[in-house]
């Protein structure tokens, strides 16, 4: 018989929390129409992601390496006990969280994170559970980091039941960037896809189908690799892969007036691409890109497509540096709707991307320059918030005025 742990995930915030910031509201416009913003929560270390209980409450990261609950009001609970420890340097640290869809019957929570694998030890999907291999490092490497995927239970003591479901291995020695690290659940709940940067220092792995870095991954719910994904029992290939050429893949969203699946991804200078995934296809880092090197020199000769290569269904240069995306669900207040949404840290703001269907029709930038946007999300209720970038991280709702 399924257990009704609502009230006893109530118990998780029995202890002091942090009390809520309460600034006056904003008002600010947009071609839709004009909206209050404040902030509800402050004092949080570089939020990174999160996702909704089924009783109202936030669930979300702190880079740091700290998980925490919020209240629809903006409370805070203290740190939940029980998370592995996270490589919080650089772009790394504790990354996505979000609960299964299942959540209610299983307190199943999933996240990612930047992970220091010993010896080259490494996590691999097998028939549903995880065990240790070797080979996550160069031969004669004492160990490294990469991007894992873990899942765990939510209880009124913190998490429990921690274990790896998966790590883009190899792991890699030197360097802390680009880590990727977002998490999505199919429309139907059936499979779980994951981001994963291409680790920077070498690039070239995104092109690689042996290697699980710069790569959208596809398991099922239960953590295996699907029989349908595009590579699966090809020798040689990793089967988790279900699209690559990928630099570093922050934002993974459903449309949910289509049941496609989006991807946004950071350029190098320029170059910030979002691509529409599709199962098997090449979406070119390093061979082809739009933007340049940090130095001004070209990449890969100037070339912007080949061959073989997707196209993103838009890019931007200058930069806007896309991280978290989100499209308004049928509960979003009318002003939110029918659009997608990308958090950006630079140029830092709100981009509002209309949708006909799978097409972007128009662009809006809003609170364009008031903070780094790592995550947006939408409340149960309706409401737009927003997750800052930020040493003192704030949770910012947005309203329709």
């Amino acid at each position: 018989m399924p257990i009704n742990r609502r009230p006893l995930l109530a118990a998780l915030l029995a202890s002091p929390a942090l009390a809520r910031a309460q600034p006056p509201a904003e008002t600010a416009s947009s071609e839709r129409g004009a909206f209050h913003w404040r902030s509800i929560a402050s004092g949080l270390e570089h939020p990174w992601g999160g996702g909704f209980l089924p009783d109202g409450r936030l669930l979300l990261s702190e880079r740091a390496g700290r998980a925490r609950l919020m209240d629809p009001d903006g409370t805070l609970s203290p740190p939940l006990p029980g998370l592995p420890e996270v490589v919080a340097e650089g772009q790394g640290g504790l990354l996505d969280m979000q609960p299964a869809p299942d959540f209610a019957t299983t307190s199943e929570v999933f996240f990612t994170s930047a992970t220091f694998v010993q010896g080259g030890a490494a996590a691999l999907v097998q028939g549903g559970a995880a065990t240790l291999v070797q080979g996550g490092a160069a031969a004669g490497v004492e160990g490294g980091v990469l991007t894992r995927l873990s899942r765990a239970r939510l209880t009124p003591r913190g998490f429990e039941a921690v274990r790896p479901v998966l790590d883009a291995t190899p792991a890699q020695a030197r360097g802390r960037l680009h880590y990727g690290g977002r998490i999505a659940f199919s429309p139907d709940g059936a499979h779980i896809f994951l981001t994963t940067g291409e680790r920077n220092n070498e690039r070239e792995r995104a092109q690689k189908l042996n290697d699980l870095a710069g790569k959208v991954i596809r398991l099922t719910r239960q953590g295996e690799i699907p029989r349908d994904n595009p590579f699966f029992g090809r020798e040689g290939l990793r089967g988790e892969i279900f699209t690559y050429g990928h630099r570093n893949p922050q934002g993974i969203a459903f449309n949910p007036a289509s049941g496609s699946l989006f991807v946004a991804e950071y350029g190098p200078r320029g170059g910030d691409e979002l691509n529409l995934i599709l199962p098997g296809r090449n979406f070119g880092w390093p061979d082809v890109s739009y933007g340049r090197e940090y130095s001004g020199r070209q990449i890969a000769g100037g070339r912007t497509s080949a061959p073989g290569i997707t196209e993103p269904l838009r890019h931007w240069v200058p930069s806007v540096s896309p991280s978290g995306i989100n499209f308004a669900p049928a509960r979003a207040q009318p002003l939110w709707r029918g659009a997608l949404y990308l958090a950006c840290l630079n140029t830092p703001g709100l981009l509002r991307l209309q949708m006909e269907g799978d097409a972007v029709v128009a662009e809006e930038r809003l609170l364009w320059g008031r903070a780094r946007m790592r995550q947006v999300l939408f409340a149960p209720d309706g409401g737009l918030l927003l997750l800052t970038d930020e040493s003192r991280g704030r949770v910012l709702r947005l309203d329709a005025a």
